[in-house]
């Protein structure tokens, strides 16, 4: 088998965190007023600047990278988890992209995969996320060709998706 090379590596953006980082602003303004009649108070300023600090470390410390047989997702700003989908486990994905995302040139991918521990994966707010999709798709085929794997779901019922069920009644209600 071939060397695993990185293909793609990346963080999501920052403007995941366009919500909190308001809200912070917003608070550190109401006590940068309260300091004004009750000069202690300025002290609370530091709630909000470290919650939008550690809102920006949990953001900028997760990373998904590609390489040519699997997906690593490495999260954690003190503690690090690292979890890896094998490439074909990938069933299917799907590109969103929210009126604010396309504003901003971003793009989120969701994963639905036969990996067990993580069975929907969300890539969000990337860049140039339909070329990732498309890298991913193709690489998803060539693993599942090298490893001579194919991908059969079965519904409830217990039969294959795609198989019809035979009615052995005749036709008859």
């Amino acid at each position: 088998m071939p060397d695993e090379t990185t293909l793609w590596k990346t963080s999501p953006s920052q403007w995941l965190n366009l919500g909190p980082f308001a809200a912070a602003l917003v608070i550190s303004i109401g006590i940068i007023v309260g300091a004004c009649y009750l000069p202690a108070a300025g002290l609370a300023l530091v709630v909000p600047l470290v919650y939008a600090a550690w809102r920006y470390l949990v953001v900028r410390c997760q990373t998904f990278e590609l390489t040519t047989q699997r997906l690593r997702i490495t999260t954690g700003v003190i503690n690090q988890k690292i979890d890896e989908i094998e490439l074909y486990r990938v069933k299917d994905t799907l590109m969103l992209r929210p009126w604010w995302m396309r504003l901003t040139g971003l793009t989120a991918i969701s994963l639905q995969t036969s990996d067990r521990s993580l069975p929907h994966l969300l890539i969000p707010a990337v860049r140039e996320g339909a070329e990732l999709r498309e890298l991913l798709r193709k690489q998803v085929e060539v693993q599942r060709d090298s490893k001579r794997v194919r991908e059969m779901d079965f519904d409830e019922t217990g039969s294959a998706a795609g198989e019809v069920d035979a009615d052995l009644s005749g036709g008859q209600a």
